[in-house]
């Protein structure tokens, strides 16, 4: 192999190196979540030829029908975290409650959350789908339970992995975001795209516009402006699997929107599996998140299944809406 391709767990030592008080248990934990990634992305490729697609016939927490894969992946990840013992605490947006670890792991230093399968809706279609997890240190105090319910600037760790036309694991812990694609001829991730940078401005916009009549007014005035904006012409992409739309807007720039409606006034999207770790995400590659009113990762969790607004990506796209909802509303 070329000795200048990095693999991802030789860049997650290195990154470790730079730390001399560190003991190993961060780089495990990120190691046994791509190991995990690697299972799924497997049963994801093959999903057509066994039994594995379709219904599970169970609901989650959000009453949301369960798919097989969803199920399969949520397992996947308890079963690489649990035994690591580095892990205090865990939920998953699967699960109504925090999930039991082994006696061992209760002195872990770290907390995991995690979306196993985001976009499970698309599976039988054979659209991008993707994992999201986010690692926080645990709190000095001895429930450790308590560390989940942190406000999403206190991550350590977050980043996403997209199945699709190749499976390719994004993270950030902090200092830069990097991408890896998954090789499956030597079964490694290997670093594809370096440093990460969201462009200021994007020329993409993704949202759901058949809500446009249950949006308040400064969405639509939003939405209006963006459609006829005077210095450049914005495309509409919007394929329905957030770990898809965020992925394209990210590399190409451009805004995701899932705001409040009538039909949902708390937004749809999870703040601790879903906004919170991919707004850790975009602002380390320079872009931003909102609620419409306040920075995601100043937002205190008050219940592991809070939902909230969302509209993230380009910094010029997401100042440029939370100025429209201050006017309008």
């Amino acid at each position: 192999m070329d000795s200048s391709i990095m693999s991802l767990s030789r860049f997650m030592l290195e990154e470790q190196r730079k730390h001399p008080l560190a003991h190993g248990d961060f780089t495990l934990i990120l190691e046994q979540i791509a190991f995990a990634a690697k299972i799924i992305s497997r049963e994801v490729n093959k999903a057509g030829l066994v039994n594995i697609l379709g219904s599970a016939k169970t609901h989650n927490v959000h009453g949301e029908t369960q798919q097989k894969l969803d199920l399969f992946a949520n397992e996947r990840m308890i079963r690489v975290l649990n035994p690591t013992g580095k892990v205090c605490a865990m939920a998953s947006e699967e699960i109504d409650d925090a999930i039991p670890v082994d006696d061992k792991s209760l002195e872990g230093k770290y907390s995991v959350v995690f979306d196993p399968l985001d976009g499970s809706s698309n599976i039988d279609v054979n659209v991008s789908i993707g994992t999201i997890f986010g690692i926080y240190r645990r709190l000095d105090d001895n429930n450790c339970l308590h560390s989940l319910l942190q406000k999403g600037k206190e991550l350590v760790c977050s980043g996403y992995v997209i199945y699709g036309s190749s499976t390719m694991f994004v993270y950030t812990t902090g200092n830069g975001v990097n991408g890896f694609t998954l090789d499956p001829s030597v079964g490694e991730f290997l670093l594809s795209h370096k440093n990460i940078k969201i462009p200021e401005y994007g020329k993409i916009y993704s949202i759901n516009e058949s809500n446009y009549d249950r949006w308040p007014e400064g969405i639509k005035e939003y939405v209006k402006f963006i459609r006829n904006h005077p210095d450049r012409q914005y495309t509409a992409r919007w394929i329905g699997s957030f770990v898809a739309d965020f992925h394209r807007n990210l590399l190409k720039g451009g805004v995701f929107s899932y705001p409040e409606n009538t039909k949902n006034p708390q937004g749809k999207l999870r703040l601790l599996y879903e906004a919170n770790p991919m707004a850790f995400v975009v602002e380390n590659a320079g872009g931003a998140a909102t609620d419409g009113k306040h920075r995601i990762l100043d937002i205190q969790p008050t219940s592991l299944h809070e939902r909230v607004p969302l509209v993230i990506g380009s910094k010029y796209e997401v100042e440029l809406y939370a100025e429209f909802r201050e006017k309008y509303g």
